[in-house]
């Protein structure tokens, strides 16, 4: 049996934990556990440097910095940062991680000040510090896309609110509905999501700082402080918790990306079924649909199906990340290295089909098909209660209009009157908007 052995394999990769020359890890033992660690790490490279300001920041108020020291390292961490946001900055090949690169930058430039960095913590909390500060940015983000497209939802229940379309149970013709009430369902949908969304921002809103490897430090660490500079709205106190929140921060993030997945794949559902000739009550231009190779009469609603599938599978993540997870005892273990290969893609794969449902909903076409005989029993619950209000009981309404349908002589009444609350006729999308601006600036506000 032959095994392709990266290069990678055969080069000395630099490690935190280093100790010397007293033994030689195995090449092909270093790759593996490294992992995607290089690639990953390359999202959390600015944040790392943010936590490191905010360490030594502490570090020198304890006394385990001199004032001129942590103005070299103050500096030399800016110009890191200004590379970074610059997209000049790499994980050099045979460096482990980023948090390994960002030291040994600073170390070569600084000597032996640069390497007081690590005083007081393990590469376990800076590592949970880093990922922390990264979710509550890219929750941020995801809340921002979401706003984006609940508003396009918003402004096209709006515009159709007056447009009958067919309500259906069981695939059945049931009652009118509108087009105003379908877009609005999945606005105020989208609005629920960030509920979810919120509790894993406020999950992901405590500061591990200073719980080390997960037992804390005998240094006399300002812990307090720390969460301040970094903006964190509390502390994991118990050292222990805090490392326990590996796992837990991604899950709670997970679940609320499942949620606004499942939202937008029963959207997509809806849209491709509806863009059938079967149904015919929604259309997109020619340039946002495929064709075939042999059918030249076929718009193929791809866009939408993609969302349905990529969001269809990003709802099996909270499921991915326990079984990852589930039998793990406390403190840290290696497997949870694996959370970011799982994560961060679903992360971005999210904002993407948020992107894209946004941008296909902004030309998507309304037809108005309800004036067609085949819808003429989505009328029947309207007159049972015309009847009923006119003075006829509920029950002989109701065989009234059956014995009508049974006998093919309905005709109805395409009148339509509904006033309560959240109704064809009485949509609240200004209610459901305080819904979203309410849980959006949550996590927004506390972001700023």
């Amino acid at each position: 049996m032959t095994f392709y052995i990266n290069t990678l394999y055969m080069r000395t990769i630099v490690k935190l934990w280093d100790k010397g020359k007293s033994f030689e890890t195995d090449k092909f033992v270093e790759s593996f556990t490294v992992g995607r660690d290089r690639e990953l790490d390359m999202k959390l490279a600015r944040f790392d440097v943010q936590g490191s300001m905010a360490h030594i920041k502490m570090l020198e108020s304890i006394g385990l910095l001199e004032k001129n020291e942590l103005n070299i390292l103050l500096a030399e961490l800016e110009t890191i940062l200004k590379n970074i946001e610059a997209n000049n900055f790499e994980i050099e090949e045979g460096i482990e991680d980023v948090h390994s690169q960002i030291e040994l930058m600073l170390t070569r430039k600084l000597g032996e000040t640069g390497k007081k960095i690590h005083s007081g913590r393990s590469r376990n909390d800076q590592v949970l510090v880093d990922l922390k500060l990264f979710f509550k940015s890219e929750i941020t983000e995801i809340a921002c896309l979401s706003k984006e497209l609940f508003y396009t939802l918003i402004n096209l229940s709006e515009t159709h609110k007056d447009v009958l379309m067919p309500g259906y149970t069981h695939f059945q013709i049931a009652m009118p509905s509108s087009f105003g009430l379908w877009f609005g369902a999945y606005a105020e949908s989208l609005a629920d999501d960030l509920l979810i969304l919120e509790a894993s921002y406020k999950q992901a809103d405590q500061n591990p700082l200073g719980s080390a490897a997960g037992y804390g430090s005998s240094f006399p660490l300002n812990r307090t402080m720390t969460t301040e500079l970094l903006g964190f709205s509390e502390l994991h106190y118990n050292s222990v918790a805090a490392q326990m929140s590996r796992g837990k921060t991604e899950k709670a993030l997970a679940y609320a990306i499942a949620a606004i997945a499942g939202t937008l794949s029963k959207l997509a559902g809806d849209i491709c079924l509806y863009m059938s000739q079967n149904f015919g009550f929604v259309s997109l231009p020619d340039s946002f649909t495929t064709g075939s190779s042999i059918m030249p009469h076929k718009k193929n609603p791809d866009m939408f199906e993609l969302i349905r599938g990529k969001c269809n599978r990003l709802q099996a993540l909270p499921n991915e990340l326990t079984l990852t997870t589930c039998n793990l005892p406390s403190g840290y273990h290696r497997d949870l290295q694996l959370l970011k290969e799982i994560i961060f893609p679903a992360i971005d794969e999210l904002k993407n089909c948020l992107v894209a449902s946004d941008r296909m909903l902004r030309n998507i076409i309304v037809n108005s098909v309800t004036d067609n005989t085949l819808y003429d029993c989505m009328f029947t619950v309207e007159d049972v209660n015309r009847l009923t209000l006119s003075g006829i009981p509920f029950r002989d309404s109701y065989r009234e209009i059956a014995i009508q349908v049974h006998n093919k002589m309905y005709k109805p009444c395409r009148k339509v009157s509904h006033t309560h609350e959240g109704s064809i006729g009485n949509l609240c999308n200004d209610k459901i908007t305080e819904k979203m601006e309410k849980r959006f600036s949550t996590i927004v506000v506390n972001q700023e």
